[in-house]
């Protein structure tokens, strides 16, 4: 059976929800990894992670997810288990990590990292989840939710 045309209504409330935004470099907190929404809604997150030297993160995967990463500023290297190497990355370049890929990051070279990162949710499955697989880096050890474990 074909669907219906949506009505004005459907419309008139998605466009009241448009947003727009802008990103300016965070000011330094001495964090290693700050992270700044730009926008979410009930399936998507957009941010820019600022990444310094020790910022990297660990072995993990999200079951919820997909997320794509484009880099501003910078390079990054993107590694996967037993050392497999994804890919390194420059200025106006990216990686999509799809759900359950098992991943990890670095900053590359003196210049700090800013990547665009969008996170788009995957609303049949449960809230998202990071897990990790190997031990989180100190920098995490503020944030219960960079510290949850796959369980074995």
């Amino acid at each position: 059976m074909p669907k219906t045309a949506p009505d004005e209504r459907y419309h008139t409330e998605a466009e009241a929800k448009i947003e727009t935004f802008k990103y300016a470099k965070p000011a330094d907190t001495g964090r290693p990894k700050q992270l700044t929404f730009l926008a979410r809604t009930g399936l998507l997150s957009v941010a820019v992670q600022t990444v310094k030297d020790g910022g990297e993160n660990n072995l993990h995967y999200h079951t919820n997810g997909d997320q794509c990463y484009f880099v501003l500023k910078g390079r990054v290297r993107f590694h996967g288990p037993n050392g497999k190497l994804y890919g390194e990355f420059g200025p106006h370049e990216g990686i999509v990590i799809p759900a359950g890929s098992r991943y990890w990051f670095e900053k590359v070279g003196d210049e700090d990292l800013e990547v665009l990162q969008s996170f788009g949710r995957d609303t049949t499955m449960p809230d998202m989840a990071r897990i990790n697989i190997e031990p989180h880096k100190q920098w995490m050890n503020d944030s219960k939710e960079l510290q949850v474990y796959e369980n074995k």
